[in-house]
């Protein structure tokens, strides 16, 4: 396949970038464009000023159980095994999240075994029929005290909405164990780019047939002549927010180097559901294996305002964002991929299927004569 006029790709993060050379290698000619000044969107590192790698827009840790996406991001990057764990700080204690034998028998002074946990959480949990909200998840999992101590604090500082408020698929991300696993993902497939996020989308876009423009806004001008449109940006955008806006929550992100510190915490990420007004830290030396004099720690603080990074999962956003999904339905020429085309909750894993989708979907139009 091949074509004189270029697709034209809105954003170069994971969806842009993926879906580029997938039409890159049937053939077609592309145009990626972001409005930053790098690529790989969120999941953009750098090397700071100390020689440590670090995520400007916070901790990305890569799992999947797709060996599909494993394989066809393995093309483009070396691995480092990593399995990612977090500790959450509650009533002065440093405990595993999610949730697991440890966290119950240290937390309450017990030494339970498995069918001891499961016993005890069939003691306390508050079961809700039907299941609607994400507090209808956790009083449901965990129990009243639990949901206090781990859930509610953290969400209210995440989301800016208590537990009640939020639908159901929030919470039921994070799993409850009865046993001693202490890792955040139980994915097959767990680990880090061993030269970094940034090094891997430029091997990603790196195609005679790819080109790259960055510090470069999308305008609706800039379609004209485009064989097709990829977009990846805010759906609600797009369509100059005829609905009004989508809501979403925005991060406010406060590095920090800390000169002869070998190590800040014991792992990864810490959360701090009830302390302080950022949510987590995370230690990058952690997850890159870097050996380097002094460690690199970042504090995140959601907020209301700012770039858009998660969409609000409650059903009257979900409403609005039909009416928006209606009309990129009938928009011609262009796809909507990605976390904030689509208004989803995607994991880095799922934006990579989705794309690799959505390119498949394009290649088939062209196929058909369509644009």
């Amino acid at each position: 396949m091949s074509a004189t006029r270029p697709i034209l790709v809105v954003g170069a993060g994971y969806a842009g970038s993926v879906c580029a050379r997938a039409l890159a290698e049937a053939g077609l000619r592309v145009r990626v464009i972001d409005r930053r000044p790098h690529i790989a969107g969120n999941a953009y590192d750098e090397y700071d000023g100390n020689g440590i790698l670090v995520h400007r827009y916070g901790p990305h840790i890569f799992h999947t159980n797709s060996q599909r996406v494993f394989d066809w991001l393995s093309r483009f990057t070396e691995w480092r095994d990593y399995e990612h764990r977090v500790l959450a700080s509650v009533d002065g204690m440093l405990l595993p999240i999610p949730i697991n034998r440890t966290t119950i028998n240290r937390l309450y002074e017990l030494d339970l075994d498995e069918a001891g946990v499961e016993q005890y959480l069939e003691r306390v949990r508050e079961v809700r029929t039907p299941v609607r909200t994400s507090e209808d998840v956790v009083l449901g999992s965990v129990g009243r005290d639990l949901c206090e101590k781990f859930f509610r604090g953290y969400t209210r500082k995440q989301w800016g909405l208590d537990l009640s408020e939020l639908s159901a698929g929030v919470a039921a991300r994070i799993p409850t164990r009865t046993n001693d696993d202490d890792r955040y993902f139980a994915d097959t497939y767990q680990a880090m780019p061993l030269n970094g996020y940034t090094r891997m989308f430029e091997n990603i876009l790196h195609h005679p047939r790819i080109e790259v423009l960055t510090d470069t806004p999308f305008e609706p001008a800039s379609a004209t002549g485009a064989l097709h449109v990829v977009y990846t940006g805010p759906i609600d955008a797009y369509f100059g927010y005829r609905y009004g806006p989508l809501p979403y929550r925005s991060l406010r992100f406060e590095h920090e180097y800390l000169p002869g510190v070998e190590r800040h915490q014991p792992v990864g990420t810490v959360n701090y559901p009830n302390e302080h007004a950022y949510t987590r830290i995370t230690e990058f030396k952690h997850l890159t294996g870097q050996s380097a004099p002094g460690t690199a720690i970042v504090r995140e603080y959601p907020q209301a305002h700012g770039d858009p990074y998660y969409p609000v999962p409650r059903a009257e956003n979900e409403r609005l964002y039909q009416r928006y999904k209606a009309l990129a339905e009938r928009e011609p020429g262009v796809t909507f991929v990605g976390r904030l085309a689509q208004y989803r909750y995607y994991n880095m894993d799922q934006v990579v299927a989705a794309a690799l989708k959505a390119a498949e979907k394009v290649r088939e139009r062209l196929r058909g004569g369509g644009t």
